[in-house]
């Protein structure tokens, strides 16, 4: 990013850090499931500690941490609580407040119940003057205390609002097999994925129909579309965050959320959201889509060579989010779509 391209971060209106897919594990590095990129388990600490360091010296307002926050290894050995209270311990040297998403990996690790009543259900943040029966407006099955997802917003200043997803609202992992929503997405899944092993994309029309993907509810975007509604009325600026990207044009085919069609639709639907904020890539990507949002999809810590580190801080103004990243994080102004310098071409 060219030094003259932006005024000073002084100017900001406030910041905030990102951070996705630290899958830390106390174990030795190893690969993917490939066999190609190497993963730092062990070590994805070191890069965790660097941005607590970075944050609290830039003093963020606050941090979005995107999703598989340990590795699904830990599950295998029983260490999940302990893997997860060593991250955590680093989380509480942070000081601002943590809004943690949760991915795949999470879900190896916990059901959805655990995670409810554990450090990673950040809901409390939330902007409490919307939605106050926030479990009567988010579902409508009879039990939702099984059947619920994961979802909030909160607004960190007049003007903006932030939504946080539950990308695994419809999923396999970390339900209880007698729910609803578990036989709705193996239904799906298994319809749109015949092969023995539903987290392998061999032979698929639509590669995004593995395990470890996962979608949204109608419940989910009905109430998406509510706050959205509510944020187009009072001229609000709308960041979305979720573990899984939503546009294929910054994913490979594989890391596409089940029905990214149905949430783009309901974001297209609105003028509040200029960025969808993922993780679950691991490498990367970013793209500006026709409608104006921007979709920038975070590179993982788990593959992140220690001394290089990748997690980024946004700088928040009236016109635009500037990315300033770190390691393999590059920088980026992204402007919001009624901005003349916003265009896809």
């Amino acid at each position: 990013m060219d030094a003259g391209s932006t005024r000073t971060t002084s100017e900001a209106l406030f910041s905030f850090g990102i951070i996705a897919d630290i899958q830390y594990a106390d174990i030795e590095d190893g690969y993917d499931f490939l066999g190609f990129n190497r993963r730092y388990y062990k070590r994805s600490l070191n890069c965790l500690q660097k941005a607590i360091e970075d944050w609290n010296r830039t003093e963020v307002q606050f941090v979005i941490q995107l999703g598989d926050i340990i590795d699904g290894f830990n599950a295998q050995h029983k260490t999940s609580e302990k893997a997860l209270q060593q991250v955590m311990k680093e989380f509480k040297k942070l000081s601002a407040p943590v809004h943690h998403i949760w991915g795949n990996h999470e879900l190896y690790n916990f059901s959805r119940n655990y995670l409810m009543e554990s450090e990673l259900n950040t809901k409390y943040l939330e902007d409490q003057s919307l939605f106050n029966n926030f479990i009567k407006e988010q579902s409508s099955t009879e039990n939702p205390t099984t059947e619920f997802f994961y979802a909030y917003q909160f607004s960190p200043m007049p003007k903006f609002r932030f939504i946080l997803l539950d990308a695994y609202d419809l999923s396999i992992l970390g339900r209880e097999t007698s729910t609803k929503k578990y036989k709705e997405s193996l239904q799906l899944l298994q319809d749109k994925n015949p092969n023995e092993n539903l987290n392998s994309p061999l032979g698929l029309a639509e590669c995004n129909f593995v395990q470890f993907n996962g979608g949204f509810s109608q419940d989910q975007l009905d109430w998406l579309d509510k706050v959205l509604t509510y944020a187009d009325e009072n001229q609000e600026r709308v960041v979305i965050a979720g573990h899984i990207p939503i546009n294929p044009d910054c994913t490979s085919s594989i890391c596409l959320a089940w029905n990214y069609k149905d949430v783009l639709a309901v974001i297209y639907s609105h003028h509040s959201v200029v960025c969808f904020l993922a993780g679950h890539l691991h490498y990367g990507s970013y793209c500006l889509d026709f409608h104006g949002v921007h979709h920038l999809t975070l590179e993982g810590i788990i593959e992140t060579p220690p001394e290089i580190n990748a997690f980024g801080t946004i700088y928040v103004y009236n016109d635009r989010l500037v990315l300033k990243g770190n390691g393999r994080i590059p920088d980026r102004e992204m402007h919001y779509k009624d901005h003349p310098h916003n265009s896809p071409f």
